[in-house]
């Protein structure tokens, strides 16, 4: 790359996305092993991870009349994310358990009464229904 960059008497300026593309490849060139991969049977298509941006991002983002924030969108992507690989349930316990500690076993250390049974009547730990395709 460097020496056709460097034949055409290219400007510096000219020169320095070949130069940068030269550099990543040579920094990542551990990583670039594609025989390797094949051999594994590993795919090397990004279709796959194009398919799950568009299901997991542009379908969720892209709804008509929608208005997202950035914080917004970081907020409910990882849900979704969580929903779709069937990880829902596991993580709201565990959240269900973070947000108890400091909101009432520090300020109740012997325990709220009923707590279980408002936890259970508050906090449904269902996943939300998946939007209907159109």
């Amino acid at each position: 790359m460097g020496r056709s960059a460097t034949l055409p008497k290219l400007t510096p300026q000219e020169r320095k996305p070949v130069d940068t593309c030269a550099i990543y490849l040579l920094n990542n060139a551990k990583y670039l092993k594609y025989d390797d991969y094949f051999k594994a049977g590993l795919p090397m298509a990004t279709g796959v991870i194009k398919g799950a941006c568009r299901h997991l991002i542009k379908d969720r983002m892209d709804i008509t009349g929608a208005r997202w924030t950035m914080r917004g969108a970081e907020a409910v992507l990882p849900l979704g994310s969580l929903y779709i690989s069937g990880d829902w349930h596991e993580y709201w316990q565990f959240h269900l358990q973070q947000e108890h500690k400091p909101n009432h076993l520090a300020l109740y250390p012997s325990g709220i009464p009923l707590s279980k049974e408002v936890l259970k009547a508050l906090c449904s730990t269902t996943p939300p229904p998946l939007p209907i395709p159109v």
